[in-house]
């Protein structure tokens, strides 16, 4: 800013302006029209039954019963059918969440900004249609419910609405606070006063799912992410969508599945609404997708941010002005720049130190759409080096198809037999580059579950330059484990018998939500057996025999984690799979010290990256004759870490600088 770097005087001078703003927006008084949801629009009345001059929306005046209101409760009741923010203060209690108290609904900064994009578009008689990425709580489901309520308690008889919730619970003390709101409604502003039933929600033909709005006849159903159906066959006119980020994503399950639902049941007409809103879960998943999109200008929904800065308690007094100014480093330097007060910068900065990084701060109090996508507190891949990835996804477009035996068998020996690759649209594998005849290159597989609800199983191809693992082929989708290890083998056998890992957890153990399957671990000796270039790892006991596949455990998990970050940040990997950096962007650690992928998002491509960038650079690999000696003792305590037998150990340094892995059938 010039010279008001340095000058002290001239920025509190500068703050003071800013805070007359800020004043001026905060004079809010819904009872009298004032700084409303279109306010310019607004015309001023002044009649004996009003509370002094009202600014009220012109659409009122235009009413034929406006002319022959002649008591103060007709005037309200009339008023409460136009203008939102005054059926709140007069209609709708709701809960304080400072100190539980029950109160008039009285909107805040961001939930007005949200009602000027609900109200414009109704106003404008098109479809109502909004995205909402959240920074705090600032009350946006809150807002959204009762702006429907209003709209079925108010305007329209029979107009059916969808609340869709992350899970029950959460559906749950949504509706709740309606029953509270429909309980506390006065009974003199209920319709015209005629109504035979009072206000409330009552079962809907012993529907549990289903209410509806006393003497309105509005139904009200309530439906979760993880059950799609139970949003099926009604003739919904209004959806609230919450928390969209976080809904289950399976083939069988999934965002994608559940709009096509809501939007066969809503029409493009006037009054008609949907809202979709969460707070951020990372990208690529199906919100994040579609904020992008309508960002871009190319969806159905105007979106809404509203940042921490836009919550009035987001503000602390400034004693010393100058001292502050002073301890301000580079980010808050650009939050004056953005235009922020001395007061909001106060209260973000002492915000901060409750912090261990300023990572974790943006995760919780986002200034941008960018930071609430990209910042978590438990982050495991640093932002920055997984955008230094990203070019190399758009390099290549890939091909899309199978792999495939001269004979057609699809598993056994035969199924590696004369193995190429068919061209096919629906095909689940994505080539980037075909095999070069004299290239080596490791497969690894993420096994998930065999059902459409389970977890992807994926198969990995990477190309190895030294210790610079380039990803070449994909294949990603739900298959039986029988036939999934025997298309990784037919993947391996095209790409130069390239060596096959297999994460083999899930073969040995079963898999979450899905039967244990000893036979899974049968399927790899089976394999073995015919193919020649499957990873072994030593197992437990005296014998010291082999065992196929990789084993993770919490000792694993941690090393093969802790090398994938090194190699992202090092730019040691060569990626051409978005979906896999996305994964990586919402990849955490949580409180317990376990990696995991976050809420309502997938890890598969990333345990295939990491067992890669693993065995290609860092893993030892043992041979069957194991060291004897003095030597042994390190080896011992860490093939016990890998095989699950120990705690933690180091791994052992090698006396060559290599161990190499050999085939146990060549000793």
């Amino acid at each position: 800013m010039g010279k008001i770097n340095d000058d002290i005087e001239a920025i509190v001078q500068e703050n003071e302006a800013r805070q007359a703003l800020i004043r001026s927006a905060d004079n809010y008084d819904p009872l009298h029209g004032i700084n409303c949801a279109y306010a310019a629009g607004r015309v001023a009345v002044e009649a004996p039954w009003t509370e002094g001059r009202e600014l009220v929306p012109p659409e009122m005046l235009r009413d034929p019963e406006y002319t022959s209101v002649s008591t103060p409760l007709q005037w309200q009741r009339l008023r409460s059918r136009y203008d939102f923010e005054y059926w709140g203060v007069k209609c709708a209690h709701i809960r304080n969440k400072k100190d539980g108290r029950i109160i008039m609904l009285r909107l805040n900064r961001g939930q007005r900004r949200l009602l000027e994009i609900l109200e414009g578009q109704r106003r404008a008689r098109k479809p109502i249609r909004a995205i909402v990425l959240k920074a705090r709580q600032w009350g946006c489901s809150t807002l959204v419910q009762l702006y429907m309520s209003w709209i079925q308690c108010c305007l329209k008889e029979n107009w059916h609405s969808l609340l869709c919730a992350h899970n029950a619970t959460q559906a749950g003390a949504i509706r709740g606070m309606l029953s509270r709101v429909l309980d506390l409604y006065p009974q003199e502003l209920w319709g015209d006063g005629s109504q035979a039933q009072p206000p409330g929600l009552v079962p809907f033909q012993g529907q549990r799912g289903i209410r509806t709005i006393a003497g309105r006849g509005c139904n009200i159903t309530l439906a979760t992410s993880e059950n799609v159906n139970s949003a099926r066959g009604s003739d919904y006119a209004m959806a609230h969508l919450t928390e969209v980020a976080f809904w289950r994503d399976t083939a069988q399950e999934n965002p994608e599945s559940m709009m096509a639902t809501v939007c066969g049941c809503i029409g493009p007409f006037r009054d008609t609404l949907i809202v979709m809103e969460s707070t951020a879960n990372g990208v690529g998943n199906f919100f994040h997708r579609e904020w992008l999109r309508c960002r871009r200008g190319e969806g159905d929904k105007e979106p809404l941010f509203v940042p921490w800065y836009e919550n009035e308690a987001c503000r602390m007094e400034v004693a010393d002005p100058g001292a502050l100014w002073r301890a301000m480093d580079d980010y808050e330097r650009s939050l004056w720049e953005r235009g922020l007060t001395l007061e909001h910068i106060a209260w973000y900065h002492q915000k901060r130190s409750e912090y261990q990084d300023h990572r974790s701060m943006m995760a919780e109090n986002p200034t941008t759409p960018e930071e609430a996508f990209a910042s978590s507190a438990s982050m495991v891949f640093s932002a920055e080096a997984v955008k230094r990835l990203r070019p190399g996804c758009a390099e290549i477009r890939p091909e899309t198809g199978d792999v495939a035996s001269a004979s057609g068998a699809v598993t056994g020996p035969e199924s590696l037999e004369r193995v190429s690759f068919r061209r096919d649209s629906a095909g689940w594998l994505k080539v980037w580059r075909r095999p070069q005849p004299r290239g080596e290159y490791i497969v690894t597989v993420d096994v998930g579950g065999r059902t459409q609800r389970a977890d992807w199983s994926v198969i990995a191809v990477f190309a190895t330059h030294g210790e610079c693992p380039e990803v070449v082929a994909q294949w990603r989708g739900h298959i039986d484990h029988d036939l999934l290890t025997w298309k990784a083998a037919q993947i391996a056998t095209w790409y130069n018998t390239a060596l096959l890992v297999f994460e083999s957890n899930s073969l040995e153990h079963g898999h979450p939500g899905e039967p244990t399957m000893p036979q899974g671990a049968y399927m790899l000796h089976i394999l073995g057996d015919a193919y020649p270039n499957l990873y072994y790892r030593n197992s437990p006991g005296e014998d010291r025999g082999m065992i196929p596949g990789f084993h993770t455990n919490r000792a694993t998990k941690q090393m093969i984690v802790t090398e994938m970050i090194a190699a992202v940040r090092d730019g040691r990997l060569i990626e051409r799979d978005d979906g896999a950096l996305d994964e990586m962007e919402c990849y955490e650690l949580r409180p317990n010290g376990v990696y995991a992928a976050s809420d309502g998002n997938h890890d598969d491509r990333v345990m295939t990256r990491a067992i890669a960038v693993h065995v290609a650079a860092n893993m030892p690999r043992y041979t069957t004759d194991p060291p004897v000696g003095p030597d042994a003792a390190p080896y011992e305590a860490f093939a016990a870490c890998v095989e699950g037998r120990s705690d933690p150990a180091p791994a052992p340094a090698s006396t060559d600088g290599e161990l190499d892995w050999c085939d146990p059938d060549e000793g």
